[in-house]
């Protein structure tokens, strides 16, 4: 009988240290998603600061591309000439 008693109790005190081993686990997994979703929560606002200085980036190239052209005109029509000033045999000084 004495053995029983023995057995129930080992049976009890296992049963709540597996008790407790799954209340830590639960607190520890808690404490792990929270801080998964503050980062998260961090990288998304860094992503979104991201986003916005690629669309002001963005915008400001749109401003700057007709000015582009405009130049790479001008530089082509200037190569013309000089091209066509070469061939006509007078010589460029530089």
């Amino acid at each position: 009988m004495n053995t029983r008693f023995d057995m129930q109790t080992i049976a009890l005190i296992l049963g709540w240290v597996g008790t407790g081993c799954w209340v830590v686990c639960f607190w520890w997994m808690h404490r792990l998603s929270s801080r998964q979703e503050t980062m998260l929560q961090e990288l998304h606002a860094v992503t979104k600061r991201i986003e916005q200085l690629s669309e002001a980036e963005h915008d400001m190239l749109r401003e700057v591309h007709p000015s582009v052209e405009k130049i790479k005109e001008s530089v082509k029509d200037v190569a013309v000439a000089v091209s066509a000033e070469d061939s006509s045999g007078n010589a460029v000084q530089r």
